[in-house]
């Protein structure tokens, strides 16, 4: 969707962006950790995760922080973010569906509108929260 022209008289309070779904792989997993470079083994070694006390290789962190950014950026335009923070609330694992969520918390002078951004996955629990802040035309 890359950059859209949305306006700021035509953006209310509560107004909320299209989610994205994906279901996490462990394709993803091996994908991101090639483009990142993040070759943690927790994240593609079953036996070292386990070994660790987990039940299981689980996600990067920041590969859910980009779904949702790819979420913030399809509603406000890529060219009008001017702020995005998170944070990681909880570990993300493969056969989640994760989902995000993009609503405007405030309009602001300047034509600023803040967003209240997550992800969570198909039970519910959120596994990242955070804030955009987009200019608007």
């Amino acid at each position: 969707m890359g950059e859209r022209a949305l306006d700021y008289d035509d953006v209310s309070t509560g107004d909320a962006g299209p989610p994205i779904s994906h279901p996490l792989t462990r394709t993803d997993l091996v994908m991101y950790a090639g483009a990142s470079g993040d070759f943690n083994p927790m994240h593609h070694d079953e036996i070292a995760a386990q070994q660790a006390g987990l039940p299981s290789v689980f996600g990067h962190g920041m590969f859910t922080a980009g779904l949702l950014a790819t979420a913030v950026t399809n509603y406000v335009g890529i060219g009008n973010l001017k702020s995005y923070r998170v944070r990681f609330t909880k570990q993300t694992w493969p056969g989640e569906v994760l989902t995000t969520t993009v609503t405007v918390r405030e309009k602001r002078a300047g034509n600023e509108v803040v967003l209240d951004c997550s992800v969570a996955n198909d039970q519910g629990e959120t596994k990242i929260q955070g804030e955009a802040v987009a200019v608007l035309a």
